[in-house]
């Protein structure tokens, strides 16, 4: 009977660390390891999608997540690496993003198969490539990869954009004055969490509030951050009146949320020094992202979140220390370090 009764728990128990790991790999894209965060996002995603009538980029996302996750078993990816949530964060973004500019198509589905399994030994790749520099990846794989399929759609039949998707290649007009959006109180709070929910491709206000509750979950530093990221990049949008459109929708609010968690809290431990080099960060993000929008108006692709994976860089390479503990002994050296250590253990 207690063999039996060990032969049946087994399963559940692995069946729980699976899910633990998928979840944990949704709250990653933000930094977090944790399956709670994680369940909120994807409760997020699953709103905001429904909401505006595309469910398929709720299901994508959990189908690319759950490639993305098998793929790092499959290859041996160390455990602890799985564990953290490091094989599914950059594939559940392939999966936020092919449905929303992509026809929902089989042969869509398939992409979002392959290339958010693909995002796995990639992130492994380039991190390999970047280790001398002492940092890492961040979601370039998804970004990398989802334009590799965004430009070949463009001379694939068998890959029609999705309606108001990608936008139609064209040389960008000189700037005008534009009028400003509804500056008033309701609105501005939208375009705020607007800008947070983004960060999956959801234009939802509601997505944005279920995010911020699930990083506060977790961390109230990056709970913060990700407030402040938005809150400070629509500023500074508004007042060098860009775009209303970009505005309203929060589409210049998502790179900074991930710059402002990524150096307010995760490489750098939060302090004043620190604050004041996250603030430049977010502004400077804004700005590449601008012209990053211009860069790729030529090929009527979006930008996705590579402005925040270049500001980022830019910040991180010059290993500054705001104090003794900077940045070795940040969050998410923390972890890099415990997975490097069982890799060696493993050797």
């Amino acid at each position: 009977m207690s063999g039996q009764s060990t032969t049946a728990t087994a399963p559940v128990s692995q069946k729980k660390m699976f899910v633990r790991t998928l979840l944990r790999g949704t709250g990653q894209v933000m930094f977090q390891e944790s399956a709670w965060t994680g369940l909120l996002i994807l409760a997020g995603i699953f709103w905001g999608a429904y909401e505006s009538h595309t469910p398929q980029v709720a299901w994508g996302a959990v189908v690319a997540l759950i490639c993305s996750t098998l793929t790092g078993y499959i290859l041996h990816e160390p455990d602890a690496d799985g564990d953290a949530g490091l094989w599914g964060f950059n594939g559940i973004l392939v999966g936020c993003a092919l449905p929303t500019f992509l026809a929902n198509t089989w042969e869509m589905w398939a992409l979002i198969v392959v290339f958010s399994a693909v995002t796995t030994w990639v992130r492994t790749g380039y991190n390999q490539v970047m280790k001398p520099w002492k940092v890492n990846s961040l979601t370039f794989p998804f970004v990398s990869m989802t334009w590799i399929v965004l430009f070949a759609s463009r001379i694939m039949g068998g890959l029609p954009t999705f309606s108001g998707g990608l936008s139609d290649p064209a040389l960008p007009a000189t700037a005008a004055a534009t009028a400003l959006p509804d500056v008033s109180f309701v609105p501005l709070v939208e375009y705020w969490l607007k800008g947070i929910s983004q960060v999956f491709l959801i234009n939802s206000w509601v997505t944005g509030a279920l995010f911020l509750i699930g990083l506060a979950i977790c961390s109230r530093w990056a709970a913060f951050w990700a407030a402040a990221g938005s809150a400070i990049a629509l500023a500074v949008a508004l007042l060098f009146r860009a775009p209303a459109a970009d505005i309203t929708s929060g589409l210049f609010g998502f790179s900074p949320v991930l710059t402002g968690i990524a150096l307010g809290m995760t490489f750098y431990r939060p302090n004043i020094k620190s604050a004041i080099w996250t603030v430049i960060g977010i502004v400077a993000t804004v700005f590449v992202q601008a012209a990053m929008d211009v860069m790729f108006a030529p090929w009527g692709l979006p930008t996705l979140t590579g402005p925040f994976c270049l500001t980022t860089w830019l910040f991180l390479l010059p290993l500054y220390k705001f104090d003794d503990n900077d940045p070795d002994n940040s969050e998410w050296h923390k972890m890099e370090k415990r997975v490097a250590d069982d890799i060696k253990k493993a050797l």
